[in-house]
């Protein structure tokens, strides 16, 4: 298997507007990623994700891009996000950037010149139909609206969007709305930059008919049409293959053959995509639908491409809450899952705040919240005669708020994430919960994340390692091997708030083991035995001739 540079780093996703503000607006910026850059070193991660930061109206925090080749004044300028790539590359770390290109502000220049006129040169930019029978061209719904058409009153046409009215879709199908996409890539990768993050990257080729769908609430027409693997391998040829760079997708609505075929190394696309069997097909913590989705993914993807792994992220609520425990077991389950996360095939993300194990949120009003997404279902629903209060119970446990909420860094006021009034309200357990006291713990989440990242850039077989499941069907346990070349690693882990009964694979009996690392601190460093684990217990054991 092929060793590549990608494949074995630990990605930290910054979703600077939460991170840090350093001029007391209460809206993260540049500068604070900047301050916040030995933070990141120390925690040892080797590339970092930073969201939009793009010239943009702001309507889907950054989403909605209205310049390509601007910052936006909220974050910063370009004078300070030049320095923050040399800083990053100064300290052994890469940056990659946000690629949005289905779609635009539509306060972009190119749609409104799309906008102004039939006739005019960029009509063709935008995707615009007539109506049917005085309604919309079809029956589609987008992520955000009821419908996925927008009325245009100047030219007397609708327009599509996949998201917000505000997003209009790109017409990839013009030649040249592709060679400005092209383009503008290269701008970035020419400054320096180590690759991109590809928003819904997917959705970008249409199909040729917009027919109306059996189910307009299953939105997986808006993804996989005919054309998109042309237009990646265009992208790859013509701007992706010319630089050493790490590239991700952002690809719903995937099974793992459909995913290979965007990452397969015989293909010319991408390096590697993120799916969302995971985050959008389990509300909760479901082991053997979990099982079931690492087996079948591995199945596939094994010497031939290469999976992502992760829990949360800006769209997703946070791992701890929504698959963990994060009252009693808080820390426990907080270390469960890194270690599962870490030791799982493809490349670990770490969501800011996951490393001290940050939770979820539950504001008491629909008027606490920002996400454009909630609010628009809201009050959609709401438009229906629905009680305001039963909506806002229903949608707000995966709000993607509940992710976005400050980076809370110590226990005074505002968290420590700013001096000034919060963009969005900071979670009242940051008293608790902040990177000050865990730091100050050498028992601490941080500190455990350290130790699985130091792991991994030491040891291969937690990178190209075989896996192999050997607790199907158990609905609390979860145990499989890692093996490469003449390594085997067994990892243990108990996903319950109740003890549960181990008993040693039969293939390992009598092997001698070395413990690697575990939630528990009193664990014995050698042997492997039945035990009960307690709560959340995670174990990761070296077998066989390791040398330490």
């Amino acid at each position: 298997m092929k060793r590549e540079w990608w494949k074995e780093v630990v990605v930290y996703q910054v979703y600077w507007r939460s991170f840090k503000d350093t001029n007391g607006d209460g809206i993260g910026d540049l500068g604070g990623v900047i301050e916040k850059l030995d933070y990141l070193a120390d925690l040892g991660v080797g590339v970092i994700w930073l969201n939009p930061v793009y010239d943009s109206p702001d309507r889907d925090n950054g989403y909605d891009i209205s310049d390509y080749y601007k910052i936006m004044p909220k974050a910063g300028s370009m004078e300070q996000w030049e320095r923050l790539l040399h800083e990053v590359h100064s300290r052994g770390m890469k940056l990659i950037m946000d690629l949005v290109v289905n779609h635009t502000s539509n306060l972009h220049p190119w749609f409104l010149e799309s906008r102004s006129s039939r006739h005019n040169p960029k009509r063709d930019w935008y995707i615009w139909r007539d109506g049917k029978d005085g309604a919309p061209p079809n029956n589609w719904r987008s992520y955000f609206t009821p419908s996925a058409w927008e009325w245009d009153e100047v030219t007397g046409q609708y327009y599509f969007h996949s998201f917000a009215t505000e997003q209009p879709d790109l017409n990839w199908a013009n030649t040249d709305v592709r060679n400005a996409i092209y383009d503008m890539m290269k701008f970035w990768l020419d400054k320096g930059i180590d690759g991109f993050r590809m928003d819904a990257i997917n959705l970008l080729a249409k199909p040729a008919l917009f027919s109306d769908a059996d189910n307009p609430s299953d939105i997986s027409y808006l993804a996989n049409n005919p054309g998109i693997h042309e237009y990646l391998r265009e992208m790859h040829d013509r701007v992706l293959k010319h630089y050493d760079v790490m590239t991700v997708g952002e690809i719903p609505f995937v099974t793992p053959e459909e995913g290979l075929k965007y990452v397969g190394q015989d293909r010319g696309e991408l390096h590697t995509l993120f799916h969302f069997q995971v985050c959008d097909e389990m509300p909760g913590w479901d082991m053997l639908r979990f099982k079931s989705i690492q087996k079948r993914w591995h199945e596939v993807f094994y010497g031939r491409g290469w999976n992502s792994q992760f829990l949360n992220n800006h769209d997703h609520t946070r791992q701890v809450t929504r698959y963990g425990d994060d009252d009693e077991y808080r820390v426990e389950s907080a270390k469960l899952l890194a270690t599962m996360i870490h030791t799982l095939p493809g490349i670990p993300y770490v969501y800011q705040g996951e490393e001290i194990g940050m939770t979820g949120v539950h504001f008491p009003s629909i008027e606490d919240y920002r996400d454009i997404a909630l609010m628009n279902r809201y009050g959609e629903e709401v438009k229906k005669g629905r009680s305001p209060e039963a909506v806002l119970a229903e949608l707000a446990p995966l709000a993607r708020d509940n992710s976005r909420t400050p980076m809370q860094w110590d226990d005074s006021p505002n968290a420590g994430f700013t001096k000034g009034e919060p963009w969005i309200k900071v979670n009242p357990n940051y008293v608790e919960i902040n990177t000050k006291r865990d730091r100050e713990r050498p028992d601490s989440i941080f500190a455990y994340y350290q130790k699985l990242i130091s792991l991994r850039r030491q040891n291969p077989i937690m990178i190209y390692g075989d896996y192999v499941d050997l607790s199907d069907g158990d609905e609390a346990l979860y145990v499989y091997t890692r093996k490469w070349e003449d390594e085997v690693w067994l990892i243990i882990l108990n996903h319950a708030q109740t003890r549960t009964s181990f008993h040693v694979p039969e293939l390992f009996a009598g092997q001698t083991a070395r413990l690697i690392i575990a939630n528990y601190s009193d664990v014995a460093r050698d042997g492997l035995s039945d035990t009960c684990l307690r709560p959340y217990e995670a174990r990761v054991y070296a077998l066989c001739d390791v040398q330490s």
